[in-house]
């Protein structure tokens, strides 16, 4: 055997005979030497075989406490909760089963019936409002529930959606009021509170500001499309989104 070359022969550990290192039987006795014929490279050469790759691990998602300072991937339950219940209020109105439609809605002030409040907040009379509502509550809902959790955005929501209604009835005692444009600003002020704050002092921020105002613009101009959405919704859910925002932005900070 040549050093650095290829096996001259193997022995047939049957007959002993020598044999080529390149054949997968015995032309003597019939011994099976090898399950198959090697590979040979270029050099004629028996080829090395080749260690098979591993996939690259898959990341798993992250758990609670998992990091510290990072919180574990949650699913948006809260928000997946306001989105389907916009879609089952705006559905009620359009189908008006066993006429509920008009015990979902603000008409003046609720008096024993503050409950309206709540519904109103999820019942949508014009499909291009409830479209801008919601898909803005699921867009900024699910991008603060995973920063903060579900409960800052079930309490932006309430805030800003039925407090905005409840406002608007104090100083608007004959109104007709439905739709949660209130919510949906709330949700998007407080959302980009942290980047405003950033932008304040002078740093630099990843998120879209220019579209978060574009959108907001979009859910506050609605009571030119629709006469049951309030200016004074649009107030309260912009102060609410603010003032919940910006302790939200400090303890993230922290």
């Amino acid at each position: 055997m040549s050093t650095g070359g290829p096996d001259l022969f193997v022995i047939c550990k049957s007959c002993g005979s020598e044999v080529s290192p390149y054949i997968t039987e015995c032309p003597y006795c019939g011994n099976r030497l090898r399950k198959r014929a090697p590979k040979l490279d270029r050099d004629q050469r028996v080829a090395e075989r080749k260690a098979r790759r591993q996939p690259p691990p898959l990341l798993t998602r992250l758990k609670r406490d998992e990091i510290p300072g990072i919180r574990g991937d949650t699913r948006p339950y809260a928000t997946v909760v306001l989105v389907v219940l916009g879609l089952v209020g705006c559905l009620l109105w359009r189908t008006d089963l066993g006429g509920s439609s008009g015990k979902l809605i603000v008409i003046g002030q609720p008096g024993s019936e503050w409950w309206r409040l709540f519904t109103a907040a999820f019942t949508y009379d014009n499909v291009g409002y409830a479209m801008i509502t919601l898909g803005t509550v699921g867009l900024f809902g699910w991008l603060l529930e995973r920063r903060h959790g579900p409960l800052p955005v079930m309490a932006l929501f309430v805030i800003g959606g039925v407090g905005g209604l409840a406002a608007t009835t104090a100083i608007q005692p004959n109104a007709i009021l439905l739709g949660a444009q209130g919510g949906a600003l709330a949700l998007v002020c407080a959302w980009a509170t942290p980047d405003l704050l950033t932008l304040r002092s002078g740093g630099e921020v990843d998120g879209d500001l220019i579209g978060a105002a574009v959108i907001a613009a979009a859910v506050a101009l609605m009571p030119l499309a629709d006469v049951a959405a309030s200016w004074v919704s649009d107030g309260v859910g912009i102060v609410a989104g603010f003032a919940v925002g910006i302790p939200l932005a400090l303890i993230g900070e922290r």
